[in-house]
């Protein structure tokens, strides 16, 4: 399966923003978004205004690698969000949140995306009592994700049980001291606090 193997932290850069892919360092002061607030490569620094598909592409390309989605994977679920009723833009930002690796990362079982989508390859998690290691795979309403017993006493959840999280989303429930979370409902848009214009990607695909 093709995915980024680059430098994360180049990617906020790129964006302009911090996207959280690399767990606590996004946090301090060593997080590079904040010592160098310019795109990487020997341009970087050098003004430019962007044509209104620039900005189109810019806020696309936010939103895919904040989940860690590839361009034809994207775009399938542009195309799925698409047919669904309602407004577009909300339907993709929810079947982006949907995704396992997203909701273990939500729960508080993991310290970034990148980190919750390795632990879901390797199959440390169970949803409704049965084993997934599909990152992509889309949760719904009741379905209930656990750590795998055999899993909980590894040193990455031995500390997650100790922290207090980073805040859960109402539309989850979380038990973390039995490392477990129960998805309640279906995300509001207000809800996603990824710092995209719908409209913008919407509008791009649309062209």
């Amino acid at each position: 399966m093709a995915r980024y193997t680059g430098p994360v932290c180049r990617l906020c850069r790129r964006e302009g923003t911090k996207l959280y892919l690399k767990g606590d360092k996004c946090f301090t002061d060593k997080c590079p978004v904040s010592r160098r607030p310019f795109p990487p490569g020997q341009h970087g620094q050098g003004r430019r205004k962007l044509s209104e598909y620039g900005v189109q592409l810019r806020e696309k390309q936010k939103m895919r690698r904040t989940y860690g989605v590839m361009e034809a994977q994207f775009r399938r679920y542009f195309e799925k969000a698409e047919r669904q009723k309602g407004v577009t833009g909300t339907a993709l930002a929810q079947l982006l949140e949907r995704r396992l690796d997203n909701v273990v990362y939500r729960m508080g079982l993991a310290r970034s995306r990148p980190e919750s989508r390795q632990l879901v390859r390797h199959g440390h998690f169970l949803v409704n009592g049965k084993k997934v290691d599909i990152p992509s795979f889309s949760v719904r309403v009741g379905d209930v994700v656990e750590v795998r017993e055999r899993s909980r006493q590894k040193g990455q959840f031995a500390v997650t049980r100790e922290e207090t999280g980073r805040g859960v989303p109402a539309w989850l429930e979380t038990d973390l001291p039995n490392l477990k979370g129960t998805v309640l409902r279906l995300p509001n848009r207000e809800e996603i606090d990824v710092p995209v214009q719908d409209q913008l990607v919407v509008e791009l695909y649309s062209r």
